[in-house]
């Protein structure tokens, strides 16, 4: 034992550090199984009145992966048909909108990337026309003289760049939803993956992950003028019956507009009409009717409310708002945003403030619309249309008319995070079920219990007591491993569980070149001291390659993969780095232990 010292000093510690790491874990799944036998109605009280404790408990224990605790797989896509028409700003016609529409199909069909179809598909219509006459930038000095290779390389670095701010976003918006241990990573050139274990409410997910959160704070239309223009284009669309006709039924006129909507006698001037939400599509796309547009004052447009009102006999329908097309303000001005409930009706509301900027701006368009309504504009939604009263100043607003507070914490968590530079879309996405995860856990824990019982067997009955030593660090191997998983916040996946069950047959491979190596020098005269030593020193610059190459290996994986892949490549690692100081120091300790006095207490077959 003389010398062993310094290495009992690291054991020990070890030893209790991870155990103290991984008491948070063993704690909570006793106060979860202790619940779980409760009554619900105690169960409820027991949970309310230790919700602090539960909560910091939770928040130290080793997490489990999306395959070992549920949750939700997102695949999204950033919409860079819609980045690329909106860089081009002002100098966007016709002919790069019908471009864009093109490449977008040809990219989708052939699998291709979107920048470079477009590009083939602007040079077929003419080969020396330039993209430079729709994308400037000083920043990256593109002219007007700029080739369309130029052009092409600062399109795809403006991609590349509004998928790193989405990651970022998204990833802000996830954390303030509250979800543990989320994963999300790049995948190609336009997409997101996103792992959020825990979470099942697919829908609330959905909207709070694809909103591109811009908010805009628009006048209301002209009243005198709005009211024309809905009455013209509900004429446009009567159908006059013939009185020509030979039929004895009396003629019905007919209207598809005033059928798909709803009115009220007493009708805001700034609302077309209501309609319910199956019928809001036809609706705009009968406005959209380019003679109906011709119809629609200056700087003006339609947007549909983003909660529908209830009526009297329980319908629920959709207000179609007239808004001015120009913004006034953006919400690029927004500093803070927060929930807090109407006094007389306790309905949450989010209220604002702004910078001095937006501030000032604000004060200025409210002074001038005392009376008119002004429209709170959310990813072309009116989620607020109050009429001003009276000029604000300091920059308060607040957004009303909200249906609950998750929908109010969405809404500032998506306000705080800021605005997405494209829209993200929803191309795919699974839920993994809890159920499916108990049983991928249970499965997991049996595949580890089994091989480590058979290795642990076959150690004992091949290297007698040498192999008993090597179970002990066996065993201590893999607490050190889950330690280390949960010191450094790692996440436990099932591949992550394959690793481990990988990691003790690298340890008990170290063990296997030792004691052969000790075995061989016993045969060769030496004593038990003299073979223990050699047959350490012997066998480690085998042990060290092996674990060296696996390490690399292990290294790629986490730098290359995703998910699951890379998960399994941090518990390869922390495997390697246990598994070499169970197998070298560990079982060295304990088997100069035995040795110290009888040179046969300890034996290796």
């Amino acid at each position: 034992m003389q010398g062993n010292g310094f290495k009992i000093l690291l054991i020990v510690g070890f030893l209790a550090y991870f155990l103290y790491e991984l008491s948070p874990t063993v704690i909570w799944n006793l106060e979860q199984k202790q619940i779980a036998e409760m009554p619900a109605p105690e169960a409820e009280t027991y949970e309310r009145e230790n919700a602090e404790r539960l909560s910091n408990i939770r928040d130290q224990i080793l997490s489990l992966g999306l395959d070992l605790q549920g949750g939700m797989h997102v695949t999204l896509e950033v919409g860079t048909p819609q980045l690329i028409s909106e860089l081009a700003g002002e100098d966007r016609d016709a002919l790069l909108v019908d471009v864009i529409n093109t490449a977008r199909q040809n990219a989708e069909a052939n699998d291709t990337d979107f920048i470079d179809e477009m590009v083939v598909e602007f040079e077929s219509r003419d080969e020396n026309a330039r993209l430079s006459r729709y994308y400037r930038s000083d920043v990256d000095n593109i002219t007007r003289r700029s080739t369309n290779e130029e052009v092409v390389v600062y399109l795809k670095n403006q991609r590349d760049a509004a998928l790193d701010r989405a990651i970022e976003i998204v990833r802000t918006r996830v954390d303030r939803f509250g979800v543990s241990e989320p994963s999300i990573v790049k995948q190609g050139t336009t997409r997101i993956i996103a792992e959020l274990p825990g979470v099942s409410d697919e829908q609330r997910v959905f909207d709070l992950l694809k909103g591109t959160a811009r908010l805009e704070f628009r006048t209301g239309a002209d009243a005198q003028d709005f009211s024309n223009f809905r009455t013209r284009a509900i004429q446009y669309y009567d159908v006059v019956p013939d009185s020509s006709s030979d039929s004895l039924s009396q003629p019905i006129a007919t209207n598809q507009l005033v059928d798909l909507l709803g009115f009220l006698q007493q009708q805001s001037p700034y609302i077309f009409g209501y309609a319910s939400a199956e019928d809001t599509a036809a609706v705009m796309a009968l406005l959209k009717d380019p003679e109906v547009q011709q119809m629609m004052p200056r700087n003006t447009t339609v947007l549909w409310g983003s909660n529908p009102v209830s009526f009297t006999d329980g319908l629920e329908q959709y207000a179609l708002f007239g808004v001015n097309t120009t913004a006034e303000l953006t919400g690029e001005v927004i500093e803070e945003a927060s929930i807090q409930f109407d006094p007389t009706t306790n309905i949450p509301e989010v209220a604002m403030g702004m910078n001095s900027e937006g501030a000032r701006v604000w004060g200025r368009v409210t002074g001038a619309n005392i009376g008119k309504p002004v429209a709170i504009v959310l990813d072309n939604y009116v989620v607020s249309y109050p009429n001003v009263i009276g000029k604000i100043t300091g920059g308060r607003s607040s957004i009303t008319g909200l249906e609950s507070v998750e929908e109010a914490e969405d809404l500032v968590n998506i306000l705080m995070s800021g605005a997405l530079p494209a829209p993200l879309e929803i191309i795919g996405s699974r839920t993994v079920g809890a159920t499916l995860g108990e049983a991928s856990i249970e499965a997991g824990l049996s595949s580890i219990i089994i091989g480590l019982s058979i290795v642990a067997i076959f150690m004992i009955v091949y290297y007698r007591k040498g192999g008993a030593v090597a179970d002990i660090a066996l065993t201590l191997n893999i607490v050190f491993i889950l330690g280390v998983l949960a010191s450094f916040g790692a996440v436990l996946t099932l591949p992550g569980m394959a690793g481990i069950v990988l990691t003790i047959g690298m340890a008990v491979d170290a063990n296997v070149l030792i004691f052969d190596r000790i075995r061989e020098e016993q045969r060769s005269g030496k004593t038990i001291k003299a073979a223990i030593s050699s047959g350490y020193s012997n066998a480690m610059s085998a042990i060290i390659d092996a674990n060296v190459t696996t390490g690399f290996v292990a290294i790629i994986l986490y730098s290359f993969g995703v998910g699951p892949i890379k998960g399994f490549a941090v518990t390869l690692l922390a495997g390697i780095c246990c598994s070499l100081f169970s197998a070298i120091v560990i079982t060295r300790v304990v088997i100069d232990y035995l040795s110290r006095n009888k040179a046969e207490a300890v034996s290796f077959g």
